[in-house]
C-alpha cells in the first residue's frame, strides 16, 4: 500500500486519533513507540473498529474478550477504568463480568483507541517483564510481538530455542503451534524454517519491510493471564503526557512509511 493510500485510510473512518493514543500509551508505559505502532498495522491496519470473523477478536490491537478483561481488571485503573477494573472477577482463570451491560461496556472500549492502545501497552510490559524473567536478557520489539503471537509461555520455549540453536527447526520445539501455523514455521517447499529465519522475518514486517505476516490466533488466555499474574514489577502510575503536534505529525509520517 503506498502512502497515498495510507493517508486516506488513516483520515477516514475516524481514525486521526490512533497516532496520538498509541503516542500517549508508549509515553506512559515506556512501551516501543513504533512497535506498538507496528503491531496495530499488522492486527487492524490501523481500524479501531475491525473485528476478527472467526473469533471475538476487536479493535485496534485485536484483543479476544477474556485477554482484554484480564488485563482492563488489573491495569484498568491506573488509566482512568478503574470502574471497569472494579466490576471484573477472576474464578477459575476465567474473567467474569455480574452485569451484562457492564460487560458490554467493558468489551466495547476495545474500540476507543485511547483504551486500546493503553491496555496494548500494558499487556506488552507484562510480556516483558516476564520474558526477561525468563531468558534473562532485555527483550527487542520482535521478541514482544513473538509473545503476543505465540503466547507468553510459547515465545519463552521459542527464546530458548533461538537463543541455544538459532539455526534449529522451530518447529520441533513448538508443534503445536507449528500445526497451527504452518506457513510461519514451513517454507513453501515443506523444509522446516529456523529459529532465526522466523524471527527474522516478524522483525521484518514489524519494521514494515518484510512479506505477509498474519494476525496473532486466537488462543486459550490462560497462558497469557498466568504471565500477567507473574509480572510483579508494577508499573506505577503516572500523569498522562499529550502528544505534542510534532510529536502528532511525526506519528503520522510514521503510519504512512510504515504501511508503504
Amino acid at each position: 500500500m503506498n502512502s497515498t493510500a495510507i493517508r486516506q485510510s488513516w483520515t477516514s473512518g475516524g481514525r486521526e486519533g490512533v497516532g496520538a493514543a498509541i503516542q500517549q500509551a508508549a509515553a506512559r508505559t515506556g512501551v516501543d513507540f513504533q512497535y506498538l505502532l507496528g503491531q496495530a498495522r499488522i492486527e487492524s491496519g490501523f481500524n479501531p473498529n475491525a473485528k476478527a470473523r472467526t473469533s471475538s477478536a476487536t479493535g485496534l490491537f485485536q484483543f479476544i474478550d477474556q485477554t482484554w478483561l484480564a488485563t482492563v481488571e488489573k491495569h484498568g485503573a491506573k488509566h482512568g477504568l478503574g470502574w471497569a477494573a472494579d466490576a471484573i472477577r477472576a474464578s477459575g482463570g476465567r474473567y467474569q463480568v455480574a452485569d451484562p451491560a457492564t460487560r458490554r461496556a467493558i468489551l466495547d472500549l476495545r474500540r476507543d483507541p485511547e483504551a486500546a492502545s493503553a491496555m496494548a501497552a500494558e499487556f506488552a510490559s507484562d510480556n516483558q517483564q516476564y520474558l526477561e524473567r525468563k531468558i534473562g536478557r532485555p527483550m527487542e520489539s520482535v521478541d514482544l510481538y513473538l509473545a503476543h503471537f505465540l503466547g507468553a509461555g510459547g515465545a519463552s520455549k521459542f527464546l530458548r530455542g533461538h537463543d541455544a540453536d538459532p539455526d534449529g527447526s522451530a518447529a520441533s520445539i513448538l508443534p503445536a503451534a507449528a500445526r497451527a501455523n504452518r506457513a510461519i514455521f514451513y517454507r513453501r517447499d515443506g523444509s522446516a524454517r529456523s529459529f532465526a529465519e522466523i524471527r527474522e522475518r516478524f522483525a521484518a514486517k514489524l519494521g514494515g519491510t518484510g512479506g505477509s505476516l498474519p494476525p496473532a490466533p486466537p488462543r486459550d488466555t490462560q497462558d497469557s493471564i498466568t504471565a500477567m499474574r507473574m509480572a510483579t514489577l508494577e508499573t506505577p502510575a503516572q500523569p498522562v503526557v499529550g502528544p505534542s503536534p510534532a510529536y502528532a505529525r511525526l506519528a503520522y509520517l510514521m503510519l504512512a512509511e510504515l504501511g508503504g
